[in-house]
């Protein structure tokens, strides 16, 4: 009996948890879908992206690297920031299913929010069950964001009114913030954002962006030799 409570108290939870985020992917796929519009680009490439590609971070860099006419860099970009998915395919691998079809499906719906639920659950037995709610959950409110977007874009008549211009680099930073807790995050980040702030005037459009790599040499730290004293 008291297993029993345990499994339900835990589904209600789960489902809470999956409701409340799912109404923030709303939100942020409405901005998406709404920013995509505002940059020119037909309707049909907000709804493809979020069907086909399904990554916030990717979309949001994507959709601007595209809306400056660099599209080579926003493909290059795109994986740059999707690498990420690697290790965590490796971390909730056992989640996926036991046969290749179920893992190939299950995977597209791999995200940062995915991941963090499914390794937060300690019991092998639900975290299939975890993946595969969040997974959906996930999927499903990013899609309905993109759409209310789209109409709320193509609405408006004139969506630079509305600050969407800003709304870009908002989004972005909403996605990276709980990233930048961590203190070596927080320096590569930054030594990121200042060389794209300085490039941007003298370098085409994108290119910025991906010089912004560069960040991560604060990650190298050259070792020290001691040197040998002889008596």
């Amino acid at each position: 009996m008291r297993t029993l409570q345990r499994t339900g108290g835990a589904d209600q939870a789960l489902l809470r948890d999956a409701v409340t985020i799912a109404a923030a992917m709303v939100a942020v796929g409405a901005s998406f879908g709404a920013i995509a519009i505002a940059y020119g680009l037909p309707v049909w490439v907000p709804f493809l992206m979020s069907t086909v590609v399904f990554a916030g971070g990717s979309q949001f860099l994507a959709v601007g690297l595209l809306a400056a006419g660099n599209p080579l860099a926003a493909v290059f970009a795109g994986l740059l920031l999707n690498a990420r998915h690697l290790p965590f395919g490796l971390a909730v691998g056992d989640a996926l299913g036991p046969r290749l079809s179920e893992r190939m499906i299950a995977s597209h719906v791999l995200t940062d929010e995915v991941a963090a639920f499914t390794l937060a659950e300690p019991d092998p037995v639900r975290r299939r069950r975890v993946y595969l709610i969040i997974g959906a959950t996930l999927f499903t409110s990013w899609n309905i964001g993109t759409a209310l977007g789209v109409l709320l874009g193509g609405a408006t008549g004139n969506p630079d009114a509305l600050g969407l211009d800003a709304a870009f680099p908002a989004a972005l930073l909403a996605l990276i913030m709980p990233s930048l807790r961590d203190r070596t995050t927080r320096k590569v980040a930054l030594t990121g954002a200042a060389i794209a702030v300085l490039l941007t005037p003298v370098l085409p459009a994108g290119l910025p962006v991906i010089c912004a790599l560069a960040g991560l040499l604060t990650l190298v730290r050259p070792h020290s030799r001691r040197k040998e004293r002889t008596c």
